[in-house]
């Protein structure tokens, strides 16, 4: 006994709006109507109904359904590309779930993805500022980045961290000698950070503008020095083995 609009409707799970719409767009072939005019649905329509509903409950667009015919086969390249994306979503939550775990375990939630690990060895500043470096530098540098904080800190870590604001001269110059060394082996091992364009995900400007914000804001006029002076020093140092 063939079926009205509502009844294969309610057959199928949907709407009448829902089939009216696939009937519009060409999904679902037009039915033999009665003498009356009413649509008369056959288990051919119900069939069709259910395979369009199947596949959109797997999140095949109509677009791709359109071109399927009652009898066609699954659309092959939507479904493959529906799976890439759920594989993708599936790799993404597993990482936030390992992400969590470690800041269960006590690591900072105010750092990068990543950087769960060794976010209890670094200060406050240093936690913020890798935030802002995550929007800067692409994933390669900030793989590098993680890589030089997992090291020890050193006394003139402390020293630094210490480093009062009116801070002396000499003072200030003895924590840049203690550190040149230290920005020679990196400046050396990365050479990207004296010359980080290639690694920047924002204009070179903006990227500069930010940097010089972001340690103005962290750090006291004579730590900013410091770490200028300690820079300066290195790339000295480099310059002579290169000239050598």
């Amino acid at each position: 006994m063939p079926w009205s609009t509502r009844e294969v409707a309610e057959l199928a799970g949907t709407t009448v709006n829902t089939v009216r719409h696939y009937h519009a767009v060409g999904l679902l072939a037009e039915p033999e109507r009665s003498s009356n005019g009413y649509k008369l649905y056959e288990v051919a329509h119900l069939v069709r109904l259910l395979q369009i509903r199947r596949l959109r409950d797997l999140g095949v667009p109509l677009t791709q359904i359109e071109s399927l015919g009652a009898g066609a086969a699954s659309p092959e390249a939507a479904l493959r590309a529906i799976d890439a994306d759920l594989a993708a979503s599936i790799t993404r939550l597993q990482r936030v779930r390992v992400e969590i775990a470690a800041i269960l375990r006590g690591a900072s939630a105010s750092m990068p993805a990543g950087f769960e690990e060794v976010s209890s060895a670094l200060s406050e500043a240093e936690q913020s500022m890798m935030l802002i470096w995550a929007q800067l530098y692409d994933d390669e540098a900030m793989a590098d980045l993680r890589s030089m904080l997992a090291a020890e800190p050193s006394e003139a870590d402390a020293e630094f961290q210490s480093l009062p604001a009116d801070a002396g001269e000499s003072d200030i110059q003895r924590i840049a000698e203690r550190f040149a060394p230290t920005f020679e082996d990196l400046f050396t091992r990365y050479p990207w950070l004296l010359d980080p364009r290639g690694h920047l995900t924002h204009s070179p400007q903006r990227t500069q503008d930010t940097v010089v914000a972001t340690i103005t804001a962290l750090y006291n006029p004579a730590q900013r020095e410091a770490i200028a002076r300690a820079s300066v020093l290195a790339a000295e140092r480099l310059h002579r083995k290169d000239d050598a």
